[in-house]
């Protein structure tokens, strides 16, 4: 690792993303005497999760702090609030951490000058341990912090790497926002079950039950979605019915991906 308690780990907001990298992080056994949680307003949960940890919260950052990472997990908006007051615990070694959509390394090097910086973009089932984050490291992020930072997200789920800033963007489209999307799924499986004629509280329990299954079962399976949908899809069945209508022309697919377009449009918008 590439902090310690003399080089903490600085973790600038504590909301829901950061205060979940946080609870996976104590659950792989980081020293806690070695971050520092900076956030002037966190939530009663999260004021006594660190204390219950030991872990050291701040509403400002110490002068006397040089960090060896500074994470910063706060929304793009607050950026330019944000960035200056970090200054003084960042040195040219200090790796720069942004879980922020929307917010470009040359946001960060203004303020910090050419540290190394890793923009990541995690997603919320990190709260459970089964996210995905992917990353673009600058040039000057060493092997050593390329590791740490790989050993830090994995802790939350898988770790993917990409070769340019640009797709941070194309990633905040799909993995990014995409849990809001399923999560529209399981409504919109329910309210399709209700006008069925279903119960409300039938159609929901349903519906989000399998949502939750078939998630499942595509984590733990080596068989492609595509394949898995095959295997449920009986010749002119039920299921076949259904996903005639889905798989139409201007079904499901062109909705998808105009929706991606319009959060891909949206980061964008976001880092201008």
């Amino acid at each position: 690792m590439i902090f310690s308690k003399e080089r903490p780990f600085l973790l600038v907001g504590a909301g829901k993303m950061g205060g979940a990298m946080l609870s996976g992080w104590m659950a792989e056994g980081i020293d806690p005497a070695a971050i520092i949680v900076c956030d002037p307003q966190p939530s009663d949960d999260m004021v006594a999760f660190l204390s219950a940890k030991g872990i050291r919260h701040v509403t400002a950052v110490p002068d006397d702090v040089t960090a060896g990472i500074v994470l910063v997990a706060v929304k793009p908006q607050m950026m330019d609030r944000v960035l200056p007051g970090l200054k003084s615990a960042v040195s040219d070694d200090t790796l720069v951490m942004s879980v922020a959509a929307g917010t470009p390394v040359s946001k960060f090097t203004s303020v910090f000058g050419n540290v190394p910086v890793a923009r990541c973009m995690p997603n919320t089932p990190s709260m459970v341990g089964r996210g995905i984050t992917a990353v673009y490291p600058t040039g000057n992020v060493s092997d050593a912090q390329k590791t740490t930072i790989g050993d830090l997200l994995s802790a939350v789920g898988k770790v993917v790497w990409l070769d340019k800033e640009e797709q941070i963007d194309l990633v905040t489209g799909v993995s990014g926002s995409g849990p809001a999307y399923v999560f529209f799924l399981a409504e919109a499986l329910s309210e399709a079950g209700k006008a069925a004629g279903l119960p409300d509280a039938l159609a929901e329990e349903l519906a989000f039950a399998t949502v939750c299954g078939a998630g499942e079962l595509m984590h733990q399976s080596a068989d492609h979605p595509a394949q898995l949908r095959k295997n449920v899809t009986s010749p002119n069945g039920t299921t076949a019915a259904a996903l005639d209508v889905l798989m139409h022309a201007d079904g499901m697919q062109p909705v998808m991906t105009k929706a991606v377009a319009a959060a891909v449009a949206r980061a964008r918008d976001l880092s201008n």
